[in-house]
């Protein structure tokens, strides 16, 4: 059983692009369909974290209102801190699902039961995860992993009845 998400940002929960304004400020476009699956597949009791390897507090605010309890910046590697997060969350391998479109979420990927990758990930990515989505980074991939685990984990009509 699925109990944990994984999501990179940049390139999955985004599209990749990185904007400064003229200020220094940086600007991250998020997609309202993945925080929406992400939120309701919390309602199902279940648990996503971030992890990612650049450092924003644009990120830290997306997880604080989307209710991710784990998420970490800056980090080289993933699997290691995905490591960490089962074992604070007495979780194996085999509960993981995780996203990821470079080279540096490949261990990551690798190592979950379960590896997506957006459609304009890099090819070493594309050719090693299970399901190549549809759709690219920042437009509802996310949405669309979650909406395959909901399926194969049996789960839609208690996701549905989330909003209803």
């Amino acid at each position: 059983m699925i109990k944990l998400l994984i999501l990179d940002v940049d390139g999955c929960m985004t599209d990749g692009s990185i904007i400064y304004t003229e200020k220094g400020d940086e600007i991250k476009a998020f997609n309202v369909k993945d925080g929406l699956a992400i939120a309701t597949w919390h309602k199902l009791g279940r648990l996503s974290a971030i992890i990612t390897g650049r450092e924003s507090g644009i990120v830290a605010r997306r997880a604080r209102e989307l209710g991710i309890k784990h998420y970490y910046q800056g980090v080289q590697n993933k699997k290691a801190v995905l490591e960490k997060i089962l074992d604070k969350e007495m979780l194996t391998f085999d509960n993981v699902a995780a996203i990821g479109d470079d080279i540096n979420d490949f261990q990551m990927l690798k190592a979950a039961k379960r590896s997506f990758t957006p459609a304009d990930a890099i090819p070493m990515v594309r050719d090693s995860v299970q399901t190549v989505l549809s759709r690219k980074g920042g437009d509802a991939c996310v949405r669309e992993m979650i909406d395959i685990l909901v399926e194969e984990e049996n789960l839609h009509e208690d996701f549905i009845a989330q909003w209803f």
